[in-house]
């Protein structure tokens, strides 16, 4: 009788651990569900269309919260809130590439980490500061006013020994990354370390100080050279005629400085502009202009430094579309080339007016 007692009064009780082990696993499972749900779910959508998020200077939690769900980058604001709030994340600007798919653990973890995607910045061709303002700004977060505004402050130009006219000569031609915050200032360290590592580069110092000229200069010279041929095989040659021109005293008389004189960016009549007052006339004034009249490519910079030595003093375009020159040391053996120019050009019926590139 003893034995069955025991027996009855056992059975509850292994039910009853039954019943809170099932409750407990139960427990167990929805916690691992809700884990999985704000650590392992994919809350960035496996469609992403634009993976890249912007996330400007002093943005606040709510601003990066209402950005990734104005944007699409997220599909469950409430999941991402817990997630960042557990994680400590504190709102970071910049640039970050996101992958679809990712879980809001690994999405508040790369944000949280501040690690950017570079942006690539191309320096090619621009004419004046405000066009490599432009071209900047359309990568960067700071606006091209914010880029304007510290070109044509004098005080921070005198501070890093440059002028509104010799700015220009700051820029090396190429392709530059980025952070997508960088500020106006942080470019302009960037640009002057590029600057001092390009000229430390193949003795161009050294050459620059044997011509008697300093890198603003040699890159106003060869912005001249750039604007009047696109061959770089004959701008060694070309850099030599102007050169030659400066140590006899001549009047450079290069085209494309009236051009940037009159502004007059299409005009192909420049003979016009032959009288007018500008000190980039070099139809007026002897010597270079006060500064570049564009960025220089890196060809040209050379060419200027390794200059071809020659005895010519007057080129003339060929006219006939290979986009090269006919050289001459004399001005009669310069008026036989005009008139094959003009031969060139009737042959391929083409009128003749202003725009000769020619010097003399």
């Amino acid at each position: 009788m003893e034995m069955e007692e025991n027996n009855g009064s056992t059975k509850p009780k292994n039910a009853t651990r039954k019943v809170i082990l099932y409750i407990v696993a139960i427990g167990l499972l929805a916690g691992l569900f809700l884990a999985w749900q704000f650590f392992y779910k994919a809350n960035v959508p496996n469609g992403l269309v634009d993976k890249f998020v912007e996330i400007p200077t002093g943005s606040s939690f709510e601003d990066v919260v209402q950005l990734l769900t104005s944007g699409n980058y997220i599909q469950d604001e409430t999941t991402f809130r817990i997630m960042a709030g557990r994680l400590g994340y504190k709102a970071r600007a910049g640039r970050f590439e996101l992958q679809p798919g990712w879980s809001n653990f690994q999405l508040v973890r790369h944000l949280r980490s501040g690690k950017q995607a570079p942006i690539k910045v191309v320096l090619v061709n621009e004419r004046l500061p405000e066009d490599v303002a432009a071209k900047v700004a359309r990568f960067i977060e700071p606006d091209s006013l914010a880029m304007i505004t510290l070109f044509n402050d004098p005080v921070y130009l005198d501070s890093i020994g440059y002028t509104p006219q010799t700015l220009m000569s700051l820029f090396i031609p190429n392709t530059y990354e980025f952070f997508w915050n960088t500020s106006p200032r942080k470019f302009m360290e960037r640009m002057m370390q590029e600057h001092d590592k390009f000229w430390e580069k193949d003795n161009r110092q050294a050459k620059a100080d044997s011509l008697g000229l300093t890198r603003e200069e040699v890159y106003t010279l060869a912005s001249l050279v750039e604007k009047e041929t696109n061959a770089n095989s004959e701008k060694p040659r070309m850099a030599g005629v102007c050169i030659n021109r400066l140590r006899l005293g001549m009047l450079l008389q290069v085209d494309p400085t009236l051009v940037f004189a009159s502004r007059d960016w299409e005009s192909r009549d420049l003979a016009k502009y032959k009288t007018l007052d500008s000190p980039y006339n070099t139809y007026m004034y002897p010597g270079l202009p006060p500064g570049p009249i564009s960025m220089a490519s890196i060809p040209s910079i050379d060419a200027v430094l390794n200059y071809e030595k020659h005895e010519f003093i007057f080129y003339v375009a060929v006219g006939d579309g290979s986009g090269t020159h006919m050289f001459s040391k004399t001005y009669e053996g310069h008026k036989v080339n005009i008139e094959r120019y003009k031969e060139n050009l009737t042959k391929r019926n083409i009128g003749i007016n202003g725009g000769s590139k020619s010097n003399g």
